[in-house]
This record gives C-alpha cells, sequence and structure tokens, in this order.
C-alpha cells in the first residue's frame, strides 16, 4: 500500500503539515509494508491553471515550469491520498486551490478513480467544515473513495499539539487506512 499525504500549507512544517504526518505515523506504525510519503506545497512552486483545455487532447497538463507535475504523479500513484489545507477566509488556501485546478488534467483518463482519500482542514476559529466540502467535491470529481475526515484547530505554530480530539481522530483514521486494499 502507497499512502501520499499532501499538505497545502506555505509552512512546510505548520499545524496541516503535522496532522497529515500524524496519520501517515499511525499508518505506518499499524502496517509495516505500507509506504508513506510527505509532500509539503510550502517551498514549491504551483502556478494556476490556465483553462487552456489543451490536457483534454494531450491527457497531461501542458504547464511544465513548475513542480506541479511531480507531485501529480505521486498523487496518480499512490493508492491512499491524505490531502490537508490551513483554512483562509473560509476555505482552503490559495496554494491548494491551484494544486487541485491542476489536477483537472487527470481528470479525462479518471487518473485518480478508486483511490481511497482522507481529507483534513485546520481552522483557527472556523471555516473547516467549508474548506472540507471543498476537498470533497475535488475527490468527488476525481472518484475517489471517501476514507475520513479530520477537523483541527489550531492559529499560532505548534497549537495543532493541544488538540487532542483531531490529534485521536487522525491516528484512528491512519489505522483505518492502513488496513486497506
Amino acid at each position: 500500500m502507497n499512502v501520499l499525504g499532501i499538505s497545502g500549507s506555505m509552512q512546510a512544517n505548520g499545524n496541516t503539515a503535522y496532522l497529515v504526518k500524524q496519520i501517515l505515523e499511525a499508518v505506518t506504525e499499524t502496517n509495516a509494508e505500507a509506504t508513506c510519503e510527505f509532500v509539503s506545497l510550502g517551498g514549491h512552486y504551483i502556478t494556476p491553471c490556465t483553462g487552456c483545455l489543451q490536457c483534454r487532447e494531450k491527457k497531461e497538463c501542458v504547464i511544465t515550469n513548475d513542480d506541479w507535475g511531480g507531485i501529480a504523479e505521486k498523487m496518480a500513484e499512490c493508492d491512499v491520498l491524505v490531502i490537508g489545507t490551513p483554512v483562509y477566509y473560509y476555505d482552503i488556501c490559495g496554494q491548494m486551490k491551484n494544486f487541485i485546478d491542476r489536477t483537472y488534467s487527470l481528470w479525462h483518463d479518471r487518473r485518480l478513480s478508486g483511490k481511497y482519500v482522507v481529507t483534513v482542514a485546520v481552522n483557527g476559529d472556523t471555516g473547516a467544515d467549508r474548506a472540507l466540502e471543498t476537498l470533497e467535491g475535488f475527490a468527488n470529481a476525481h472518484e475517489f473513495i471517501f476514507a475520513g475526515s479530520v477537523i483541527g484547530k489550531a492559529f499560532l505554530p505548534g497549537d495543532i499539539k493541544d488538540d487532542t480530539a483531531a490529534l485521536e481522530n487522525a491516528v484512528t483514521i491512519g489505522k483505518k487506512i492502513a488496513t486497506l486494499g
């Protein structure tokens, strides 16, 4: 089983990254044969989709001067995707939106269909429900199989470590996805 965790936060080691990593750790602790990889979109350059529609014919995104392609290939190869975002203005962050929009190039051949997905949103106060709806819309469009979600509450760096409910939920979901497939 190949599990890919993606944090959309521009903070490579922030609260969202921490929560996604907790899920991955629970997977490897439960299933020694599972392979887990973590990717932070922080530090990566991902341009917005231009809406050129060339991917319909070419079956891949024609934008090649950024970091999206390598991460997308990892996503296409995984069995389980754990995708997390911080909540900015009641929704996913901009870097995650750019990333998701570019997956349109994977949609034509249903390259993500049938994979499992876990969605993660970390908010300071509120808005995680809406952010999860956006992530679930992405997952539904690509025909993922929903395996759970985690909402974390954190504002300042490291605050997520105090959200025991989110951490417990992350471990529970990690153990659950470790038994899939």
